[in-house]
């Protein structure tokens, strides 16, 4: 019947249409099609917009202050922090919450403790996703970088620093706060990217060496003022030599590794930063892979090679090694000095084991000690954005309370850390703290203190790494790049030119630094720099979904055409 219709001269050609497309006709047709067409092309267009959103961080709306904080209401909120088993330190918390919950008896304050950051940092992410985070969390401003590829998930806090009544000082707060002025700025300054602070400093560390001064003495050398690089490599080979028995001269062992570094992320970071060598810009462009990086990474095979050097993640903890007299030169963060010593209040190994012998707490070696450069690290605390603005206003009262004398002070006295306030540096109690080096070996233990005081005259010679989504995966790429070094050595695998090239490419793509908002600097010098991976599969996807959307334009064009000449 169709065939009949069509072939009819008197049928309209609207009519035919009809027969030819079904029910909707001609018009109904085109007005379907063109739907389809606009429909697949928005379609694409969103996935554009959404995986843009995944390569970098999106816009933070700014978190309007209440006028007042409803003291009538109740607000209940949770603190995720992180303790390493430290009772003393699980104690300093719940004080801390005890004594805000009774200024604010309207708050509840719920904490939770996990045993690593990296557990946070896994569990923020996750929670993102269901709108589930934190009010109040301990953690890095690298981690911080990445939760803010989540809408609106972190509130920016320069609006409530300067708030007159809830601010940093405020006339209304319930409790002495410091100001804005009175906060480290190069702690502070860690916690600002993108243009707005994410996070205040909780506590602030560094790295030191911890050196057993009569090992060094016992082979002929004589401390310097200020650790360098050559003459570290120099006293651990010197240590390397051994008896007819195959132990040690030094120590009598068939143990010895003399100088063994906790963390390779932060060797090679601040090597490069003696170096005045690429690292990463503020934008995120990856420059790591660079010439500067394989000359230190020669070296450290060098060395490896000899059995002289080695890691926390190949060999154990530096604290065990130098407590039991079979390391010279133990580099770990001043934070960890409690575990540091014949006296440590903290060993994880017996007494037995324990050897006797002179701590000296130094800096980290320089390539250059006129201008010495050591990381600043430590955790922050940032405030997470929740649909009721009081509960984050009650969410930003408790984090600022963890900057009051009374927390900073009692925290700090745990381990190695130092306030990151001068209001709390300079009070009578933290001051009357420093004078008491060595009273005992529980608070007052001689090492930590040393190592407290590291920081303090040095943290004009601090530096922080430029945060941005990505840089986390990169500080561990820069780790990466020592341990598979140190671990090709000892397994006897050449490491040539073609080698360190090979390592550039895999580390590169095993920490997706070759995507994503961190970029490859094209202008870095050294093997791989500069050398782009393979698109990523959303990348490929998004490009597939826009093809056929313009196929689909096009086909729908000719066939406007082709109906418009059957009109006619």
């Amino acid at each position: 019947m169709r065939s009949s219709l069509m072939k009819n001269t008197n049928v309209s050609p609207k009519e035919k249409a009809a027969a030819r497309y079904g029910d909707f006709g001609y018009r109904g047709r085109t007005k379907k099609a063109c739907a389809r067409v606009v429909s697949l092309f928005l379609l694409a267009l969103t996935a554009l917009s959404v995986l843009t959103g995944c390569h970098g961080k999106r816009e933070q709306r700014t978190f309007e202050i209440p006028e007042t904080f409803d003291e009538a209401g109740k607000y209940e909120i949770t603190f995720w922090a992180k303790n390493d088993t430290n009772k003393t330190q699980t104690a300093i918390y719940k004080k801390a919450i005890s004594d805000f919950e009774a200024l604010y008896p309207n708050i509840t304050v719920n904490l939770r403790l996990y045993t690593d950051y990296g557990r946070i940092y896994n569990d923020v992410i996750t929670n993102i996703a269901t709108d589930t985070t934190p009010n109040v969390c301990i953690t890095y401003p690298d981690h911080i970088a990445t939760y803010l590829t989540g809408q609106d998930s972190v509130v920016p806090l320069d609006e409530l620093f300067a708030d007159e009544k809830y601010g940093l000082g405020g006339s209304e707060l319930k409790f002495d706060s410091p100001t804005q002025e009175e906060i480290i700025p190069q702690f502070l300054k860690e916690c600002a990217f993108d243009g707005n602070h994410y996070a205040i400093p909780y506590m602030r560390s560094t790295e030191a060496c911890y050196v057993n001064k009569d090992f060094v003495e016992k082979l002929g050398y004589t401390l310097p003022e200020t650790l360098t690089w050559d003459f570290v490599w120099e006293v651990s080979e010197a240590a390397m030599e051994k008896n007819a028995d195959g132990t040690f001269k030094l120590n009598g062992q068939n143990v010895l590794i003399p100088f063994i570094y906790k963390s390779t992320d932060n060797m090679m970071i601040q090597m490069l930063r003696q170096k005045d060598a690429g690292y990463s810009t503020d934008a995120g462009e990856i420059q790591i892979f660079n010439d500067t990086t394989k000359e230190l990474l020669e070296t450290v095979a060098q060395h490896v090679k000899s059995g002289a050097f080695s890691t926390f993640k190949i060999s154990g903890y530096p604290a065990n090694f130098l407590n039991a007299g079979q390391c010279i030169f133990a580099v770990d963060s001043t934070a960890g000095a409690t575990w540091m010593g014949t006296h440590a209040p903290l060993l994880d190994i017996s007494e037995d084991k324990l050897v006797e012998f002179e701590t000296a707490v130094m800096e980290i070696p320089q390539f250059d000690p006129e201008h010495p450069q050591m990381i600043s690290q430590g955790p922050s605390v940032c405030v997470f954005n929740k649909a009721d603005k009081q509960e984050v206003l009650a969410s930003w009262l408790f984090a600022q309370y963890l900057l009051t004398n009374d927390v900073q002070i009692a925290y700090s006295q745990t381990e190695g850390y130092v306030p990151v306030t001068s209001k709390a540096q300079e009070s009578e109690v933290y001051q009357d703290y420093l004078q008491r080096e060595g009273e005992d070996n529980a608070t007052y233990y001689d090492v930590k203190l040393k190592a407290a005081k590291l920081l303090l005259s040095h943290t004009e010679d601090t530096f922080v790494t430029p945060v941005f989504n990505g840089s986390a995966s990169l500080r561990d790429a820069a780790g990466q790049l020592i341990e598979t070094t140190t671990k090709s050595v000892r397994r006897k695998q050449t490491v040539d030119d073609a080698y360190f090239e090979k390592l550039y490419e895999d580390t590169a793509s095993l920490y997706h630094l070759d995507q994503g908002s961190a970029q490859m600097d094209p202008d870095a010098a050294g093997p791989g720099a500069g050398e782009l991976g393979p698109l990523p599969l959303t990348s490929k996807l998004l490009l597939a979904a826009l093809a056929a959307a313009w196929v689909l334009i096009a086909g729908y064009l000719l066939l406007v055409g082709f109906i418009g000449k059957s009109k006619k």
